[in-house]
């Protein structure tokens, strides 16, 4: 999970999943939303109990990861952006921007710590940051995942997240902290591949809460709330169109 990333738990109530993560970590860092499927008749185990060989997580082409990681936002942004990419000992700057912004992949561990898809080889979640979260968001992920390639276990990397929490070497982000999730390339978890086309904010816990922004109404298309361990409040809106230009036919 990245502490920015995690997508609070009414959404992953209402939506397959997504960037993830708060990934950042927030990992919403997620930023994902994901709900695990059932299991099947003969009882067999969770299918993604361990984390499996890192080449799993690796796309074939470099080129197709910084493409992809390119479509969380429309080309006037993600043309001009950083792109990172996975390499053996965690993400590195493969292509150098001048906007600011910072585009990525996410993969599975973007996801809270207790989702039955953490190593789900599969996911791939495109996720665009602007300059204040690249700054006060994206570093969190990137720590995490450095942590899991040099063997850290998941438990590991849970304690590690609590002690950087209360050490403040993982802070709030800060006001302004934003990200792109419009592809519709992305596969963001077993139940649905992706979600709709929407912006993440990124704010501290703030006292006002969802009723604040009018979120997780009937008809409204913002969601969110407080992100579980990390000192963040992630809000979602949906956007109409994918990052291409083309419009979303998802229904809210």
């Amino acid at each position: 999970m990245t502490v920015a990333h995690t997508y609070p738990a009414q959404l992953r109530r209402t939506a397959p999943a997504a960037a993830t993560a708060l990934a950042v970590g927030w990992a919403l860092s997620g930023a994902l939303i994901s709900e695990a499927g059932p299991a099947n008749a003969q009882g067999a185990p969770a299918p993604y109990q361990n984390m499996a060989p890192i080449a799993q997580y690796r796309f074939a082409s470099q080129s197709d990861e910084i493409a992809l990681a390119r479509s969380a936002a429309p080309p006037s942004i993600s043309n001009d952006a950083d792109v990172l990419t996975l390499g053996d000992r965690g993400y590195e700057t493969t292509v150098r921007g001048k906007n600011g912004f910072a585009c990525i992949v996410e993969r599975s561990w973007a996801k809270d710590f207790d989702d039955a898809e953490f190593w789900n080889t599969k996911v791939r979640a495109p996720i665009c940051f602007n300059p204040v979260s690249a700054r006060s968001v994206l570093p969190t992920y990137l720590m995490q995942t450095r942590w899991l390639l040099a063997g850290a276990s998941k438990a590991q990397l849970a304690e590690r997240t609590k002690a950087a929490i209360a050490a403040g070497r993982i802070a709030p982000p800060e006001i302004g902290a934003m990200c792109y999730m419009m592809s519709k390339d992305g596969y963001l978890g077993d139940a649905g591949g992706h979600w709709h086309p929407h912006l993440m904010f990124f704010l501290p816990h703030d006292a006002h809460g969802p009723a604040y922004w009018g979120a997780n109404l009937p008809g409204v298309p913002v969601m969110g709330g407080d992100a579980g361990l990390d000192p963040a409040s992630v809000y979602f809106v949906i956007v109409s169109k994918w990052s291409d230009g083309t419009p979303s036919t998802m229904g809210m």
